[in-house]
């Protein structure tokens, strides 16, 4: 069982940055991957990026490339999304994940993701 709690979220105007971090406990030590995600009113759950928690290895959707940065600090169980130039577009609930697959190579898809947090809300204003 991993446990994941976020935090970070809130209602920022367009060109601001942000950070939302997400902790981890439990089995940490079975993580192979976390994954940031994120679904806005009336859309499917969307592809963020995603991180190798080991090598520290990154993927990123095309739509956040080059504004967003995702990061961990394995000494404190902790996954980073630093987001930046930040648009109305990008208002979304924001979930991170955790991938325990031994096979795992940074999923782009939901389901390959066991373990969720409780999501927190991302408003740009423009």
């Amino acid at each position: 069982q991993v446990q994941l709690v976020e935090s970070g979220g809130g209602l920022v105007q367009a060109g601001v940055s942000l950070r939302l971090s997400c902790v981890a406990s439990g089995r940490t030590f079975d993580i192979v991957a976390m994954g940031w995600f994120r679904q806005a009113p009336g859309k499917e759950r969307e592809f963020v990026a995603a991180i190798k928690w080991t090598t520290g290895t990154t993927t990123y959707a095309d739509s956040v490339k080059g504004r967003f940065t995702i990061s961990r600090d394995n000494t404190k169980n902790t996954v980073y999304l630093q987001m930046n130039s930040l648009e109305p577009e990008d208002t979304a609930v924001y979930y991170c994940a955790a991938d325990l697959n031994p096979w795992g190579a940074l999923s782009r898809q939901s389901y390959a993701y066991e373990y969720w947090g409780q999501g927190t809300q991302v408003t740009v204003s423009s």
